[in-house]
């Protein structure tokens, strides 16, 4: 039993490692099979939002892990070493705790994580790929996240990536009343940033969508309207704002197609905000005239503000997760005894077994109960006594003086020296 984590993030890679290795959410099932398959890992759980892809699992052989992952994203091992991180079991457990306490998010204090990290864990449960460790590490992970939200500030002043859309789209328009807002995707991300543009009252909002019906689900939440993915080279060009969040792996918006709506809006600035990894916004679309392209690396500053207050609160949230880290060693030294444990109960059940078997043989001959039961006794009494007495009549020195304190200890003795 091995616990360790590995992955990158927002702080060890860029955007563009970060979408090489990104799992999309219908992928994971089998990627996680696939893992678990291999023989690499005996349980698994893989977060992958887009500031992060970790791999959390039991396994005797890290590296075999590692090869599985360089295998399944077809991309060299040496080549990803670099940005990689891995974690034992205790080093682990406190990433995962910071993690979803949201200490280790671009956004400090945000909540989101908590809930990717809990999808993550539900896609490992329903596969059928989180055993007791994995299980008890998230528990206790999702425990430590509530103790931390609920007894410091780190979540309060906190401006969330929705917010910051808001903030650059009202950099650079005068007010976000008059703009035409497109929405690319129909997720939970993209539900959060329309909230807030939707706050300000746009002239209009719509959602595109690779399936119409979700997106106009979520379109009616804010009075907008829906279209297809089809249909966005005959409308990009009616759009100030667009804001892309989709699970596709190979951009849905290219340079070409930018290039075109631009001409049609005569040279009217478009604010486009890519949050996905993979990027649905081809990067050179950046290069542009007239567009002011973001990513979720370009608007880490922004949402520094209110950050020194939160950092106060960070530092009461590390000593919680401090403590309960030394709580989950605890916890692990005691479940590397189970296999001892049980060991040491069979033995003692065939001990038993076999005294009673010896013993119901005596009585079938008609030998007296009394005698039956006193042999019995004595003979579970040698045979319990063996071990420990034999441990005692042997050896010498150091290791002798060991097995004597280790003896009187376990059985509560004390003799008189």
């Amino acid at each position: 039993m091995h616990l360790v984590a590995f992955g990158l993030n927002h702080h060890t890679a860029p955007l563009s490692v970060r979408e090489k290795l990104a799992f999309p959410a219908e992928v994971l099932p089998n990627a996680l099979e696939s893992l678990v398959g291999s023989q690499a890992a005996r349980e698994a759980a893989i977060v992958s939002t887009c500031n992060r892809t970790e791999i959390y699992c039991n396994s005797n052989n890290p590296e075999q892990a590692l090869q599985w992952l360089s295998h399944y994203h077809g991309l060299p091992v040496e080549e990803l070493r670099p940005y990689l991180y891995q974690l034992d079991a205790s080093s682990a457990a406190r990433h995962a705790f910071r993690v979803a306490s949201g200490l280790d998010s671009m956004v400090l204090g945000e909540t989101q994580i908590l809930g990717q990290l809990k999808d993550a864990v539900r896609t490992a449960e329903n596969v059928g790929t989180l055993g007791s460790l994995l299980n008890g590490l998230f528990q206790r992970t999702f425990a430590v996240a509530k103790e931390v939200r609920s007894s410091t500030a780190v979540g309060s002043s906190s401006v969330s990536m929705s917010a910051a859309a808001v903030k650059l789209a009202e950099q650079i328009f005068p007010t976000i009343g008059e703009l035409n807002i497109l929405f690319i995707g129909a997720g939970e991300m993209i539900e959060l940033v329309a909230t807030h543009f939707a706050a300000r009252e746009p002239s209009c909002i719509t959602i595109a969508n690779r399936t119409l019906e979700r997106g106009q689900k979520l379109a009616e939440q804010f009075g907008g309207n829906a279209i297809t993915l089809s249909e966005l080279p005959d409308v990009l060009h009616r759009y100030d704002v667009v804001v892309t969040s989709t699970a596709s792996q190979l951009p849905i918006v290219g340079k070409g197609l930018v290039e075109r709506a631009i001409k049609a809006r005569r040279h009217r600035p478009i604010f486009m905000l890519d949050l996905a990894v993979p990027r649905d916004i081809e990067i050179e679309v950046g290069k542009l005239d007239d567009v002011y392209l973001y990513t979720v690396d370009d608007i880490a500053s922004i949402v520094e503000v209110g950050k020194e207050a939160r950092q106060s609160a960070a530092e009461e949230a590390e000593s919680i997760i401090q403590a309960r880290v030394a709580e989950f060693n605890d916890w692990l030294k005691k479940r590397e005894t189970v296999p001892l444990i049980r060991a040491l109960r069979d033995e003692a059940e065939r001990t038993r077994r076999h005294a009673l078997e010896a013993a119901l043989k005596q009585l079938a001959k008609g030998t007296e109960p009394e005698k039956v039961l006193e042999s019995l006794s004595q003979q579970l009494t040698n045979k319990l006594m063996h071990p420990p007495t034999q441990a005692l009549s042997s050896g010498s020195g150091a290791e002798h003086a060991a097995v004597v304190e280790t003896i009187a200890r376990l059985y509560r003795l004390h003799p008189e020296s």
